[in-house]
């Protein structure tokens, strides 16, 4: 059974990645890292881990732990500077391996890249559309993901110019860590766009699709869920041929019927996503709608199915995907 080190547990990805590795029928936990909780039990970060779980070590005891295969779940500028143990595959939940031009790191995440050279050493894997290739996987962003499970199959269907993707995500997609932003007194009862013009996944959609596009993100008054409404001059049944024909027998990814729109409600908690395509009847504007959990297929779900990948296990082992939610 393939061992498995959590580095940064006690954040809200770290979270829910641990408790689909605990879920896991082929992972053995070997390492919980948290420099925040170190020397700690696991019931430390909550009262139900009361098995027999390893306590918190420091990050980077965790990842010297030997397991064979490494969840990093810390900040963009921590990850950057990790150096992978020998033959471990390594799934990186932050941004810092995904961009494949280093200056872009400074423009779009605020810091010099500090291992440039390492990164065509990481595969920015999304398992629909490009697996991941060798042992160090770049996680898709939570934006990104489910902006490229609409588009990235049509790409070359739309017209470049002028596609724009209207997102919405839970107040859990700007992490644990406090600030003024997501206090219940600014997200109640509230939404508001943010990052406009300037968010970090813009770089990253526009890697893959090989264009630029207008990318506003927004806050929603909800804990966990993302929703992206993508608009760009195609036909819209040409699309949804595409569309269907890319996810034909996936396991994760549901093209919805013409009348049926995807909804935040049937994706929270979950790893799977939901597509629709739509026509606008006054300006023949493809619409391609997409939704999914920003913890679940958005980061931890899709670490997961990375990780299966990468090992040969069984891609959605692990994952939350059977269920009718109320």
């Amino acid at each position: 059974m393939p061992t498995a080190a959590v580095l940064g547990a006690s954040g809200y990805t770290g979270q829910e990645t641990l408790d689909r590795v605990l879920a896991h029928p082929e992972l053995e936990l070997v390492a919980l890292g948290s420099d925040s909780l170190a020397g700690r039990g696991a019931a430390a970060l909550d009262v139900r881990l009361n098995g027999n779980l390893p306590p918190f070590v420091p990050n980077a005891e965790a990842l010297a732990a030997g397991a064979e295969v490494v969840f990093a779940c810390l900040g963009h500028e921590e990850a950057a500077a990790l150096e992978p143990p020998a033959g471990a595959v390594v799934v990186d939940l932050s941004g810092a391996h995904r961009l494949d031009d280093p200056a872009l790191y400074a423009a779009w995440y605020g810091f010099e890249h500090p291992r440039p050279e390492t990164l065509g050493d990481w595969s920015y894997a999304l398992p629909e559309l490009a697996p991941p290739v060798g042992p160090l996987i770049a996680n898709p962003g939570c934006y990104a993901t489910a902006a490229l499970l609409a588009l990235g199959p049509v790409a070359d269907l739309l017209d470049p110019d002028g596609v724009v993707i209207d997102a919405k995500s839970g107040v859990s997609g700007a992490g644990r860590s406090l600030q003024g932003s997501s206090h219940a007194g600014f997200v109640l009862e509230n939404v508001s766009p943010y990052r406009v013009g300037s968010h970090q996944h813009a770089p990253e959609i526009a890697q893959v699709l090989g264009f630029p596009v207008c990318f506003v993100p927004h806050l929603l008054p909800v804990r966990r869920g993302l929703l992206v409404t993508c608009y760009a001059r195609a036909d819209a049944d040409a699309v949804r041929g595409r569309l269907d024909e890319a996810y034909t027998g996936s396991d994760v990814v549901r093209i919805l019927p013409d009348d049926v729109a995807p909804e935040l409600a049937r994706v929270q908690s979950t790893d799977a996503a939901e597509i629709a395509v739509f026509s606008d009847r006054a300006t023949g504007t493809a619409v391609v709608v997409c939704a999914l959990d920003n913890l679940g297929k958005g980061a931890a779900g899709q670490a997961v199915q990375n990780a299966n990948l990468a090992l040969g296990l069984g891609e959605t082992a692990g994952l939350r995907l059977n269920g009718v939610l109320v």
